[in-house]
């Protein structure tokens, strides 16, 4: 395309198409993972969301002759109110760039700026499981990051509280060790013994989602663990898998990061179990990662160097409700 020769639509129509194939190719792992629930915020509809768990009893007990019916019992769970933050960046299209048929350059700069949303919220939402340990961090922004649940806890926790029960559970696994079969085991009954509702009734949690960093050694070990022909401890080749398509497998490569995104190797050996029916980490999006572009003869034309000013803008909000539904080992060995 001759850039050269192009008019003011046909420019801007061409930085929002490649702006779009650049925004589609980025790896959205954790906002796809199942492990989030994803909500659209209508517009105008406040700057806050409220989300709150319900429960009801699960058992009903005998009725008698001309006895009347128990009701059912219900107790309201935790809440958690999920606020709205917006991210924005602008980039600008130069006036050599657009008339002097530099099209590697204007593809370059749309490309590697049309991500930066996306990734953004890759990171908020990951950074939900890197800080799930405390209560708060501090973001890229210097921003104060509040990771408690409803129960003021962090997200993973060994006593987590119930609303109708004074039973506690936890969901991180004891002395954090990396993933092997007797670990992802040790984790399975974890989820077995300590999956309950409200009440205090234990929950059939089905754990669909073994997630992991993106770790070579953790990663290859998730693979061999769910996808051997056979026994992965055993001898005989012709022994079966019990892992075998009992999970998918999700990796999350801004897991074991720091706050600005920069990898950490403290956190490279993080793994968990997650349910994407009963997990209850929440995103709420005001707006997608969109391109806001310039107007013809409009303000968005610098009158020093003739550039155009193109505006990317995203809103949403992330909380996680309880540490109902996900299970956590650090891979530290720590206790």
């Amino acid at each position: 395309m001759e850039l050269s020769k192009i008019q003011f639509p046909d420019f801007v129509s061409l930085v929002s198409i490649l702006w779009t194939k650049g925004y589609g190719s980025v790896n959205q792992a954790m906002r796809t993972s199942g492990i989030i629930k994803v909500e659209s915020i209508p517009a105008n509809s406040g700057d806050t969301r409220k989300f709150s768990e319900f429960d009801t009893n699960k058992y009903m007990n005998d009725k008698g002759e001309n006895e009347q019916a128990e009701r059912a019992k219900f107790v309201q769970g935790y809440s958690k109110v999920l606020e709205a933050k917006r991210i924005a960046e602008n980039f600008e299209i130069s006036y050599e760039m657009r008339t002097q048929n530099k099209y590697t350059s204007v593809l370059n700069t749309v490309t590697s700026n049309s991500k930066k949303g996306v990734e953004s919220m890759e990171l908020d939402m990951s950074h939900i499981l890197t800080f799930g340990t405390v209560t708060s961090y501090t973001d890229r922004s210097g921003k104060t990051v509040d990771t408690t649940v409803g129960d003021g806890l962090a997200l993973f926790s060994t006593a987590h509280k119930l609303t109708g029960s004074p039973t506690t559970y936890r969901n991180i696994l004891a002395n954090n060790p990396k993933l092997s079969q007797g670990s992802l085991e040790a984790m399975e009954n974890l989820v077995v013994t300590e999956a309950y509702n409200n009440f205090g009734e234990k929950s059939a949690t089905r754990m669909d989602i073994l997630w992991t960093t993106d770790n070579p050694n953790t990663v290859n070990t998730a693979r061999k663990l769910l996808f051997s022909t056979a026994d992965v401890d055993g001898s005989n080749s012709g022994v079966l898998n019990a892992n075998r398509g009992k999970y998918r497998h999700v990796i999350l490569p801004l897991v074991a990061t720091d706050k600005d995104g920069v990898s950490d190797s403290t956190k490279q050996y993080c793994w968990g179990l997650s349910s994407s029916e009963d997990s209850q980490i929440m995103l709420g999006v005001w707006e997608e990662p969109h391109l806001m572009q310039p107007q013809a003869n409009g303000n968005t034309e610098d009158v020093q160097t003739d550039a155009w000013t193109f505006r990317q803008r995203a809103g949403y909000g992330t909380a996680a409700l309880s540490g109902r539904g996900n299970f956590m080992s650090k891979g530290s060995g720590e206790a």
